[in-house]
């Protein structure tokens, strides 16, 4: 129904940012809420897919149709639902991801959250021919800028809390956090981008 929305970034949280469009705020599900900044100013494109269930209906936004396009393709996998998808694009590396299937490495595919050895079997069945195709200029790795803010404790906090909303488990959580916590004080999107990189 929707291909993008263009509006204001006027929340963000672990799970969601919501985009002003014209005084209507939609809920976007993001792979990385904190990518994004708060700006009443300065208005951004978000490509949307949205999800229709019989108890849901829910909006998912892409920083670019490149993102999009991958997070279709993973969607379109059996074992494969929106949120696991959204939480495999987590992980900055979508280069690394395309390159994993068509590879055929099962190993890579089963360090993200809900990811077996049999449905990372499937997504390398699935996806090795149509993955080719996509963009190898860098665009994948397109991120909006986020301005870094004093306090790590909360910075930290807000990183814990993403990858708890994007299906880690709690001891993988912790762990993650030792080793952070020994980072030097940056911002909770260059957290959660450490983060994803130990974890996968």
């Amino acid at each position: 129904m929707y291909e993008y929305l263009i509006g204001l970034i006027t929340l963000v949280q672990p799970r969601y940012i919501v985009l002003d469009v014209n005084g209507v705020g939609y809920r976007l599900q993001v792979a990385n809420p904190y990518r994004y900044h708060v700006d009443t100013e300065k208005k951004v494109k978000m490509f949307v897919y949205q999800a229709v269930r019989d108890d849901d209906i829910s909006l998912f936004g892409f920083n670019d149709l490149d993102e999009k396009n991958l997070f279709l393709q993973l969607n379109n996998v059996s074992g494969i639902g929106p949120k696991s998808a959204l939480a495999i694009l987590a992980n900055p590396d979508h280069q690394g991801l395309i390159d994993a299937i068509a590879n055929d490495d099962v190993a890579y595919l089963t360090k993200f959250p809900g990811i077996g050895k049999k449905t990372a079997s499937q997504i390398c069945l699935d996806l090795r021919d149509k993955l080719a195709k996509l963009s190898r200029t860098g665009d994948l790795l397109a991120t909006t800028e986020q301005t870094a803010d004093s306090g790590i404790n909360n910075e930290l906090s807000d990183a814990l809390e993403a990858l708890k909303a994007l299906g880690y488990k709690e001891r993988d959580v912790k762990k993650v956090q030792k080793k952070l916590e020994k980072v030097t004080p940056t911002s909770t999107e260059e957290y959660l981008r450490n983060a994803l990189r130990v974890l996968n």
